[in-house]
C-alpha cells in the first residue's frame, strides 16, 4: 500500500497520544485511548463520543445520495460508546454545508433519525453552519459529525480480558465508515459507490443485551486501525485471530488493489464490525443474542499471552507507538 493512498496509522497514534497527553494531563480519572469519554456524575458515570463520516461523504456527493450518512455519524458514535458497557441516551449533530440547500439538509436529516430510531438515542439539538469559502466538492458538498451522550450501565474496560478468552465476530455491513482515503483511489465509484455508502451497521441492541446476559470481558468497535484496535482492551495480553470472516466482494476488489494482506486488516474491517471478547462458556450464548437480531457472529480467534494483535499466519497488525 503506497503512501500516496494511505493514511499514516502511526503518525497519527503518535498525534493521539500527544493530544491525550494534553488534554488528560492532571485528570487522574480518565480513561485514556479507549472507545469513550467518562464523566463521573452524582454516583454514576456519564460516556460521551464524538466522530463523523470522514471521505464517505465525497461519495455521497459524487453519486448524490445524502440520506443514509446520517445513520453512519450516529452508528460511528454509539458503537464506541456501547464498547464501554453504556448506553446511548442523546446526541447533537453538526452539519457543514457550502450553500443554503434545503434538498441536501432534508436528505441529511433522513439518515440521522433513522440512525436515532436504530440506536434508541434522542436527537436533541444540533448546528447547522453555511460556509462557502471552506465547504467544497462535487455537487452538494457538506461534512457531518455527531456527538453521543450514554450512561454506563454495566462499566467495561477489558480489563478482566483473561488468556483463553473467545474472540467473537459481529459481522460488518461493508467498509462501514473509515479507509475511504484509500477506497475512494482505488476503487470505480461507479461500480462500487451503492456498496460504499452501505450505512454502518448499529450494534446498540444485541450489544447491550449481552452485557447484561453474558459474561463480557472485552468489546471492540473496529474502525480506523482496523483490528490494530484491539489492542486498547488490554495491553498486558494478546489477540490471536486464526478464523477471520470470509470477506465480502468489496473487500476482496480492494484486496487485489491494494495486494497487501497485512495493511487491509490494518486499514478495513474485512467483515468484523465489533469484536465481543467472552470466556470460551459464554461463546454459544453471545451467538445466539446475535442471531436473535440479525446479526452474524462467528468465533474468530482468542485471547493469547503474547502482547500485540496477530493473524493466523503470525502477522502482527498492532503499531507500537
Amino acid at each position: 500500500m503506497g503512501a500516496t493512498y494511505s493514511v499514516n496509522v502511526e503518525k497519527v497514534r503518535k498525534i493521539q497520544k500527544a493530544i491525550n497527553a494534553a488534554i488528560f494531563a492532571g485528570n487522574k480519572k480518565a480513561l485514556i485511548g479507549h472507545y469513550a469519554g467518562i464523566i463521573p456524575f452524582k454516583g454514576s458515570k456519564l460516556a460521551m463520543h464524538t466522530d463523523g463520516v470522514g471521505t464517505k461523504v465525497l461519495v455521497a456527493d459524487e453519486l448524490g445520495i445524502y440520506n443514509t450518512v446520517g445513520i453512519d455519524a450516529i452508528a460511528m458514535n454509539v458503537n464506541d460508546i456501547i464498547c464501554i458497557g453504556a448506553r446511548p441516551l442523546a446526541g447533537v449533530d453538526y452539519l457543514a454545508v457550502a450553500n443554503e440547500d434545503e434538498y441536501l439538509i432534508s436528505e441529511v436529516m433522513k439518515g440521522l433519525v433513522k440512525g436515532a430510531k436504530e440506536s434508541e438515542i434522542m436527537i436533541v439539538g444540533g448546528e447547522t453552519a453555511i460556509m462557502k469559502d471552506l465547504i467544497h466538492g462535487i455537487n452538494r458538498p457538506f461534512d457531518l459529525a455527531f456527538t453521543a451522550l450514554g450512561v454506563v450501565e454495566k462499566y467495561t474496560t477489558g480489563s478482566a480480558i483473561k488468556n483463553g478468552d473467545s474472540l467473537i465476530s459481529l459481522e460488518s455491513s461493508g467498509i462501514h465508515s473509515n479507509g475511504y482515503t484509500l477506497a475512494r483511489k482505488v476503487l470505480s465509484v461507479k461500480k462500487w459507490g451503492k456498496k460504499m455508502l452501505t450505512p454502518t451497521r448499529i450494534y446498540v441492541k444485541p450489544v447491550m443485551e449481552m452485557l447484561h446476559k453474558c459474561d463480557v470481558h472485552g468489546l471492540a468497535h473496529i474502525t480506523g486501525g482496523a483490528f490494530s484496535k484491539l489492542t486498547r482492551l488490554n495491553k498486558r495480553l494478546g489477540f490471536f485471530i486464526d478464523n477471520p470472516v470470509k470477506p465480502a466482494p468489496i473487500f476482496n476488489a480492494l484486496w487485489d488493489a491494494v495486494e497487501d494482506e497485512t495493511n487491509m486488516y490494518r486499514t478495513f474491517n474485512m467483515g468484523t464490525g465489533m469484536v465481543v471478547v467472552v470466556p470460551a462458556r459464554e461463546e454459544n450464548d453471545v451467538l445466539k443474542i446475535s442471531k436473535k437480531y440479525g446479526v452474524r457472529a462467528q468465533v474468530i480467534g482468542s485471547v493469547i499471552k503474547e502482547p500485540g494483535v496477530y493473524l493466523g499466519d503470525g502477522v502482527r497488525l498492532d503499531y507500537k507507538v
